[in-house]
């Protein structure tokens, strides 16, 4: 409480010699309970202090209604948004009640392919290595060396590892590398409850939470053509609207980073293909000069409430955030 009374005075009293602006949060899980192997993944209890102090400190809109008053020179001032990416399935277990408790609405962006038991290629690397019954794994045919499994930061130093080597495969690249990941660890069980429903998707939807498309495969869209591009931007959407009966005209660039993991071409298809409003991981605020089809985001890492806020407070008023020129 505290800490959100504290940001509130700060952020209002910067705002009144400002242009409004618009923060946008991006989080991934909101984990039941604190991860050993990924101790700085959100947490309820971490997540519920947050939620509190943005409840407090902001005026918070889903991406739509943010988008709208940004186009019609309406923002409230202290405007933030909440997005998810992914659609795992404890942003409807854990983050949902925590988000409803502080009354508080947030967008939620579905790949769309790993709906129903489904799961992402990343979660399956984690898990196999998590799982892993051996003291050590060898990593040779990874390029990489030998790692020691034996504590929960062993395992994130392989995880992090191999990770960046089968992030930008190709998706046949990637189902090659996978199976042959799982082999070396011994064949684990690996879990397939880690993404959402397609009643936790409806579930969102009817608790007045907006649903956004985030393609079927969640691949690099600049290792894709223009028709493989355009359709897993169209395909996830549809799948979405008829799940919800709703449209769904806001969008998240899988990985998200601009010029690496999507390309000017993919703003116009993305426009091309309903969308109003997109976002992407490059770090920064919506500000009235901002792409709406390119918005950036800022990532909550700091453990403690007030630095966390404190960051937040600082980087809103930092000028400039990666973005590509618009083509077409």
């Amino acid at each position: 409480m505290f800490a959100g009374l504290m940001g509130r005075l700060a952020i209002s009293a910067a705002d009144r010699v400002s242009a409004p602006r618009i923060s946008v949060l991006m989080f991934h899980r909101v984990l039941s309970e604190p991860d050993p192997v990924f101790p700085g993944e959100t947490c309820a209890v971490r997540f519920n202090r947050l939620a509190g102090a943005l409840a407090c400190a902001f005026n918070v809109l889903s991406l739509g209604q943010a988008h709208t008053l940004w186009q019609r020179q309406q923002l409230p001032r202290r405007a933030l948004v909440m997005t998810f990416d992914d659609g795992y399935a404890d942003n409807a277990t854990v983050a949902l009640p925590i988000l409803q408790r502080h009354g508080l609405s947030a967008t939620f962006f579905v790949a769309t392919g790993f709906l129903d038991g489904g799961r992402m290629w990343n979660d399956t690397v984690i898990e196999c290595i998590r799982r892993c019954t051996q003291p050590d794994i060898d990593l040779s045919s990874f390029g990489l060396g030998r790692f020691e499994l034996g504590s929960p930061a062993a395992r994130r130093q392989a995880i992090d590892a191999v990770l960046p080597g089968i992030k930008y495969l190709d998706l046949a690249g990637r189902d090659q590398a996978i199976p042959r990941l799982h082999a070396l660890c011994g064949h684990p069980p690996l879990p397939d409850n880690l993404m959402m429903s397609s009643d936790q998707v409806l579930q969102l939807h009817r608790a007045g939470m907006e649903i956004g498309g985030h393609t079927v495969m969640h691949p690099i869209l600049t290792e894709l053509s223009d028709t493989d591009a355009a359709r897993e931007m169209a395909a996830g959407r549809t799948r979405l609207q008829q799940l919800t009966g709703a449209p769904v005209d806001v969008f998240a660039y899988p990985n998200g980073k601009p010029g690496r993991d999507y390309a000017a071409r993919d703003v116009v298809l993305a426009r091309n293909a309903g969308f109003r409003c997109a976002v992407s991981t490059a770090a920064g605020v919506v500000s009235a000069d901002s792409d709406p089809l390119q918005w950036p985001r800022f990532t909550p890492w700091d453990r403690s409430t007030p630095a966390w806020m404190a960051r937040l407070l600082l980087a809103r008023y930092r000028s400039g955030a990666g973005a590509l020129a618009p083509v077409g």
